[in-house]
């Protein structure tokens, strides 16, 4: 994908190190930079949109978390 992409992704957010990053469910990851958002916890299902602004960064517009299949 190139910069400036909408990305419209669902995955599980993970922590490494410092970064927030999507692991994605089509495969891959994405480092997320989520200064304009507040998200769930590590380990949350979530959907993520936003703007690919690096290779493997995203500017995250909203933060949704998925609900469970019950």
């Amino acid at each position: 994908m190139s910069i400036g992409t909408r990305i419209d992704e669902a995955g599980t957010l993970l922590a490494e190190g410092e970064d927030v990053l999507l692991r994605r469910d089509a495969g891959g990851r994405y480092r997320l930079d989520l200064r304009r958002v507040s998200a769930p916890p590590h380990g949350a299902r979530v959907r993520v949109t936003g703007v690919l602004v690096e290779a493997d960064l995203v500017d995250v517009d909203a933060v949704t978390a998925e609900r469970s299949a019950a």
